[in-house]
């Protein structure tokens, strides 16, 4: 099978599942501060799903449990690093506030772009095993990346971004599943070393940006109402029927 074409296939599937997410977002326009606190908890409550329902538990499948604490570890410390470099600016309204939710999307972006890597990786190496197992990763993959397309949304949309900006941005986003199945194909076989330390570093900075970046800014956005904490729930059990469903 032509590794090219498989790196193809990993480009589309990335990008239509992140992209799906962003337009569907985006379409709803700013919401007010309150149901902003309501988006932001459901973003957090996604990413809080993906890291401990589905990375950590994958990254200690195809590797070991220390391998995946390992990269825990090391995803937390450079998220840490990269907070204490770019330190927080004040919540609130106006072009700061703005600016803060933005810098959260970016980092959303990030954490998402480290997880898309590795589920690339291995779709490519599944499709060199049989194609049809191959097309299969595809569609579950590209289900499964509308809901990060949409966590990365809501903190951009949120901040004032442009609808054709946020859309691209999430596009962006899904662009390593592709890099990933183009390396997966070339190679065959994914090593478990490599695929447990970066899931288990993904799942790190996922947490780290929903405990220290959109929880935090739900609850303060959420006005004195449980708006946050409703997101956030929501966003928990979203996140574990998808992941449980595709």
């Amino acid at each position: 099978m032509n590794p090219w074409f498989i790196g193809l296939v990993g480009l589309a599937t990335g990008v239509i599942g992140t992209g799906l997410g962003g337009v569907v977002f985006a379409l709803t326009g700013r919401p007010s501060s309150r149901v902003l606190g309501g988006y932001l908890g459901f973003a957090g409550g996604i990413m809080l799903a993906l890291a401990f329902v589905e990375l950590m538990p994958e990254a200690i499948e195809e590797g070991s449990m220390a391998l995946a604490i390992i990269g825990f570890v090391i995803g937390v410390g450079l998220l840490i690093v990269m907070d204490r470099s770019f330190p927080h600016m004040h919540h609130g309204g106006g072009e700061e506030g703005d600016t803060k939710l933005k810098k959260m999307g970016y980092l959303v972006a990030f954490g998402i772009a480290i997880h898309n890597f590795p589920e690339g990786v291995a779709l490519g190496a599944g499709w060199v095993a049989s194609p049809t197992l191959g097309l299969g990763l595809a569609i579950v993959l590209a289900l499964h990346n509308v809901p990060e397309g949409l966590a990365m949304a809501a903190p951009l949309a949120a901040g004032g971004m442009s609808i054709k900006r946020v859309v691209w941005l999430t596009v962006l986003a899904g662009l390593p599943v592709g890099v990933g199945a183009l390396i997966g194909g070339l190679i065959g076989d994914a090593s478990p070393v490599f695929l447990s330390l970066s899931l288990g570093f993904a799942a790190g900075a996922m947490m780290y940006i929903s405990f220290d970046e959109l929880l935090p800014e739900a609850h303060s956005h959420s006005e004195g109402s449980h708006h946050g904490i409703y997101g956030g729930v929501l966003g928990v059990l979203i996140g574990y029927i998808v992941i449980a469903l595709v």
